[in-house]
């Protein structure tokens, strides 16, 4: 099985021309294997108490002594390997955290291959500049970054998007904890490279079922540890020699003790982080320090999508299970804020990027809400939206706004469709709908520059990426035409995937989507008073 459950872009001009090569030294070999003993100590501890609770009800249940014997014969077949004693203490006295390693501390590292007698090999330098080559990242490229889970292996896929070849593939990934959620962008260097001002930086923000975060490097190819933690999991990264403490499991102001479902860097104060869980909190994280500045409880149920207003910079909305949306101002946590509800369970939320004073709102039962943030109701039981749009049958999974061409939605959702919407003052309208192949489609996420303002990254549930160049389809043309004049087509409509060439729609007769849009002007109802 595999499935992509999250998508996002790096705009161009971000990533390195010529990523770095991760250097695997003495002292990052001693680190971690600080902290696998850590986890093999916890693990060990676990087990004991496992066997203790087994021991407690084998004595007061019945068939005790039978569960003992075949306890007892399973720790017979188990003796001869010695699993008690495999890391503890060699013959010497030296200690060895790494013992499933063998005799790998015997071994001699060498800075430069000239040192190291074994490498006789001649062209190396030819086979680096080979390699560096293949690792070359084009300022016209974008990064396209992909959640997957693969046969329950998690991972990260970093993808380069080429444009002008209609191509895509993937240029490095990296290894995750547990089935990724949310991935957010970062422009600020973090961790180790962490440095104040104006730095610009490379990064990413993952969210997964664990409640840590994890924050990478994207100009590091083969990485084996995140650059920083956001949450408890820190504290072993920080302080590896030092035993790790149970994972608290109640809600705190320090960390969250749930799945982290939804991530938004502030743009404007770039050191800022927001994160909603499932453990009902949402937590405002200073980058610099890697800690938890304020948390929030303004909802009764999992916070399933965080977005930060595009002009007003420190207020968040938010969206939770409860039904209900908050858009609070960070700077006064203690102040009431404005809260709307809808009919059934939020998937997300964003605010409109070319009107700061209105906001969207998926839902579980496919539909669309609209609001203007300045008429917020007394009872949240009687919002009043713009309009409301009945967009899918099934659950809205995602949408995004074109953030270059205003009034342009695409909406995906499990019933395996990929629609696109003109949003206009009379109201919305369907201008196309897609089964890109993607499955149930969990993601979709536009283009962030204004040279591939038109592209759609579209992904799901059987684990393919594909891009859609809406703006090779007849009906996005004609739709889009007056606001993005430039626009042209040559009839060949293009949706690219992975080792995919651009694939030919049938004529642009029958694909203006006339019938769908009347059907989708029919699917909205106006709520404006």
């Amino acid at each position: 099985m595999s499935m992509i459950t999250a998508t996002t872009w790096v705009p161009r001009g971000f990533a390195a021309p010529f990523p770095s090569k991760y250097v695997f030294d003495e002292d990052e070999y001693a680190r971690i294997s600080e902290l696998a003993k850590l986890q093999l100590d916890d693990a060990k501890e676990d087990l004991e108490e496992a066997q203790e609770e087994e021991k407690q009800k084998q004595t007061n249940g019945s068939g005790g002594a039978t569960k003992a014997q075949d306890a007892e014969e399973i720790d017979d077949d188990l003796k001869e390997y010695d699993l008690e004693h495999y890391d503890d203490d060699d013959q010497d006295g030296e200690g060895d955290t790494m013992a499933m390693f063998g005799n790998s501390k015997n071994l001699a590292f060498h800075e430069n291959d000239e040192d190291d007698p074994y490498i006789t090999m001649e062209g190396n330098a030819e086979e680096e500049d080979e390699e560096r080559e293949e690792l070359q990242i084009l300022g016209t490229d974008n990064l396209v970054l992909a959640g997957r889970i693969e046969d329950e292996v998690a991972h990260l896929e970093v993808y380069v998007y080429e444009d002008e070849a209609d191509n895509i593939y993937v240029h490095h990934d990296i290894m995750l904890p547990a089935i990724p959620l949310a991935v957010e962008w970062l422009d600020l260097p973090v961790g180790k490279a962490a440095a104040g001002g104006d730095a610009k930086g490379n990064y990413v923000a993952v969210a997964t079922m664990d409640p840590d975060i994890e924050i990478w490097n994207l100009d590091m190819v083969d990485s084996m540890y995140p650059d920083a933690i956001l949450g408890q999991g820190a504290e072993d990264a920080d302080k590896p020699k030092k035993k790790k403490k149970k994972k608290s499991k109640k809600a705190n102001d320090e960390f969250h003790v749930d799945a982290v479902l939804s991530l938004a860097a502030n743009r404007h104060h770039r050191n800022l982080l927001a994160s909603s869980s499932a453990d009902k909190t949402i937590k405002l994280w200073d980058l610099n320090t890697t800690k938890a500045a304020k948390s929030y409880t303004y909802h009764t149920d999992k916070v399933c999508s965080v977005s930060w207003n595009p002009v007003e910079s420190t207020v968040l909305l938010s969206g939770s299970y409860d039904r209900t949306i908050v858009a609070a101002d960070m700077r006064a946590p203690d102040a009431k804020a404005p809260r709307w509800g809808v009919e059934s369970d939020v998937e997300t939320v964003r605010w409109n990027p070319h009107d700061s004073n209105y906001f969207y709102v998926s839902t579980e039962n496919g539909i669309i809400h609209y609001h203007d943030a300045r008429n917020a109701p007394a009872d949240p039981s009687q919002s009043k939206a713009v309009w409301v749009l009945q967009a899918h049958d099934e659950s809205i999974s995602s949408f995004d706004i074109n953030p270059v061409i205003p009034g342009f939605l695409a909406t995906g959702s499990t019933d395996k469709q990929v629609k696109l919407w003109n949003i206009q003052d009379s109201g919305p309208s369907m201008v196309v709908s897609r089964d890109l192949g993607v499955g149930k489609v969990f993601s979709t996420t536009f283009a962030p520059d204004k040279e591939v303002g038109f592209r759609l990254a579209v992904a799901g549930s059987k684990g393919a990426v594909q891009i859609w160049d809406t703006s090779t389809n007849a009906a996005v043309r004609s739709a889009f035409a007056t606001k993005v004049p430039q626009m042209k087509g040559d009839g060949k409509e293009k949706v690219v995937g992975l080792d995919e060439a651009e694939t030919d729609s049938d004529s642009d007769e029958g694909e203006s989507g006339d019938d769908d849009e009347d059907a989708g002007e029919k699917g909205y109802e106006s709520m404006e008073e």
